[in-house]
């Protein structure tokens, strides 16, 4: 077997049996591929430490499009995807390296960015002090308000946010059902605020459209023609015996501008994204109290690993058993 052959089946691997998503299928192609094209092999058993080490070595050199170097987690990405191929051909027993030879490198601890206070109440009101002369004005402080309010109130992922149709969310209900990554169902709760903006929202949509959050002023619905590929959520509707059109809710880059804009409009100075959101839902949970195990389910997270980020940011235990405890035979 060649190691084309083996990149193929490998993919039709994840798609099929491991049902991995297009997004997933494409990266580990790419990554894959620049690995075998860097180090020239041409069979599985051609893959050693040495051959790793080169491609290591070349990668770290690499320079991104603006000069700076490729982030250590992209280097481990290349490394994940090679790992997850010599598992595949080693439960095939085809000759190769052993995976578990290959040791991703350390990481940074990563720095965490949430809102709390007054910068948090600021960012959810910005949408009503909006001023602004277009006709759609109200609807669209509307939607905004309900959008952010929802984010604080699930922890959604933008993508997660953006792919939300109008019949997924029950007002009638506190809770709902959301697919995340690796198509994982989870249940998200709705607070009273995010109900309420939700409800005054959606009384004033009298539209088609099945989505969540639309594009409603003319320059929205320009841009979300041209980044409709970004999703892939897109419907065509049926308007009469013949008509039909293509709908689409706001892309996440489109949140992403929205957010930008309600924070410099709120006197924010540090970039705020939607998942400074998702982490300012998780921290403010472990702030009052919520045990971890219980923060994971919400966020979706597969490992309580990646829901430990939190924790060194949230321990305001800490400082009271400091004060009780550190310095006490002083005078």
């Amino acid at each position: 077997m060649t190691i084309a052959d083996a990149l193929r089946q490998f993919l039709e691997y994840l798609e099929i049996e491991k049902n991995r998503s297009p997004k997933t299928v494409r990266n580990y192609d790419f990554y894959l591929r620049r690995f075998i094209e860097q180090t020239k092999i041409t069979q599985p058993n051609e893959i050693t430490q040495d051959t790793v080490r080169q491609f290591r070595l070349w990668l770290h050199r690499q320079k991104e499009k603006n000069g700076s170097e490729i982030k250590t987690s992209t280097q481990n990405y290349h490394l994940i995807a090679l790992r997850s191929l010599l598992k595949y051909l080693s439960k095939r027993d085809i000759k190769t390296l052993a995976p578990e030879k290959i040791e991703l490198a350390k990481m940074p601890d990563r720095q965490i960015a949430f809102l709390d206070g007054g910068d948090l109440e600021r960012l959810l009101e910005a949408p009503l002090q909006k001023k602004t002369s277009d006709k759609n004005s109200e609807a669209i402080k509307l939607r905004d308000k309900a959008l952010l309010e929802l984010l604080f109130s699930t922890g959604l992922r933008v993508s997660e946010l953006a792919n939300l149709k109008i019949t997924d969310v029950n007002l009638n209900k506190d809770e709902f059902s959301v697919r995340g990554k690796g198509s994982k169902v989870r249940v998200v709760f709705l607070n009273n605020q995010a109900k309420f903006w939700l409800k005054k929202y959606l009384e004033g949509r009298s539209d088609l459209n099945p989505f969540l959050f639309i594009p409603l002023d003319r320059a929205e619905k320009g841009r979300e023609k041209n980044e409709a590929r970004e999703k892939a959520g897109s419907v065509l509707i049926k308007i009469g015996k013949s008509d039909k059109i293509m709908a689409n809710g706001l892309t996440p880059r489109s949140i992403q501008r929205l957010m930008e804009r309600y924070a410099r409009a709120a006197g924010i100075t540090k970039k705020i994204t939607p998942h400074v959101m998702r982490h300012s839902f998780a921290t403010d949970l472990l702030n009052n109290g919520a045990d971890i195990r219980s923060v994971q389910a919400m966020l979706g997270h597969s490992s309580i690993t990646t829901t430990q980020i939190y924790t060194h940011v949230t321990n305001k235990g800490l400082r009271d058993i400091y004060k009780a405890f550190h310095g006490k035979t002083r005078k």
